[in-house]
């Protein structure tokens, strides 16, 4: 029999993990990046190279998008080598990339109009549960796109929320938990510097609040960042100056105040502006160290 075809657009720390995935849970991906390295690995990984996203569009019937932004979800699929122009009638795109929800309905309503269907899908868990296929998807969008992506939605995540028929909730809702994730990387990051500047060791720090009522997701994924001084970037700093710049900008717009968000997208911004933006996220930290004069722990090796 032959494999189940499907695409995935960007290759980033969420987007290979997909696509890897999908190879070894037994589908033919298709996958581009501007990065033809990344690409060229990817196919000794056991996928197929696409020159571009209209490449891409014209060989396979689902198409997954994990692009940085709405700029760049807007470049692949309408740009001058965009997917849109060469996908076929039916063929669903799924478009999984964090953006406002506002930019998701306009999408919506455009690949409609070119007899496209769209699943407003996007993603949480890391790179490290896209890799393991364990994700949840927070979609929307028609039942018919449903059906017919049930294969990869279900190979690619462990839960899989339907929350409307159109799109527009994924992203409200995957707006709300950015907000609540960048805050609380903000706020374990402020709590490992009290804590530093108080002179515990971070270590036993993380190893109490870990057990205790303190704890978060993020506080127990992200501090071993700090304790290790490895910054490498899973999720970067940049990316919650955008998401939490995302949640802003919508609840202006409906004038609702979000007071602490607002504090934490500051710490993003600073930490940006003091040039860690393309740092882990935990480098919130180092606004911290910049203000205090805490010591960090330095990276081994």
């Amino acid at each position: 029999m032959s494999k189940q075809k499907v695409g995935v657009i960007g290759l980033g720390s969420m987007g290979l993990g997909v696509a890897k995935t999908l190879v070894a849970k037994g589908f033919e991906v298709h996958a581009c990046d501007v990065r033809a390295e990344v690409v060229q690995q990817f196919v000794k990984d056991g996928g197929v190279a696409a020159a571009s996203p209209a490449a891409l569009g014209a060989a396979v019937p689902i198409a997954i998008v994990l692009v940085v932004n709405a700029d760049q979800t807007e470049q692949v699929l309408f740009g001058p080598d965009g997917a849109v122009q060469k996908m076929a009638p039916g063929s669903i795109v799924i478009a999984s990339s964090t953006v406002a929800p506002e930019y998701a309905i306009d999408l919506g309503k455009r690949l409609a109009d070119k007899g496209l269907l769209m699943i407003d899908a996007p993603v949480s868990g890391g790179a490290a549960r896209a890799a393991k296929g364990e994700m949840t998807i927070m979609g929307s969008g028609v039942p018919e796109a449903f059906d017919k992506a049930k294969a990869v939605l279900d190979a690619i995540a462990v839960k899989v929320y339907r929350l409307g028929d159109v799109p527009g909730p994924g992203s409200k809702v995957k707006m709300i938990n950015q907000l609540l994730a960048g805050v609380h990387i903000a706020a374990a990051c402020e709590a490992m510097s009290l804590g530093i500047k108080a002179g515990v060791d971070p270590k036993v720090i993380y190893d109490v609040i870990s057990h205790s009522a303190g704890n978060s997701w993020m506080f127990e994924n992200r501090m071993p960042h700090v304790i290790d001084g490895d910054y490498t970037p899973l999720s970067a700093v940049n990316i919650f100056v955008k998401d939490l710049g995302i949640v802003l900008d919508s609840a202006r717009k409906m004038t609702f105040p979000l007071p602490i968000t607002a504090s934490a997208h500051q710490l993003y911004l600073a930490a940006a502006a003091h040039g860690h933006g393309f740092e882990d996220d935990s480098a919130v930290v180092k606004v911290f160290q910049a203000l205090t004069g805490i010591e960090l722990p330095e990276k081994k090796g």
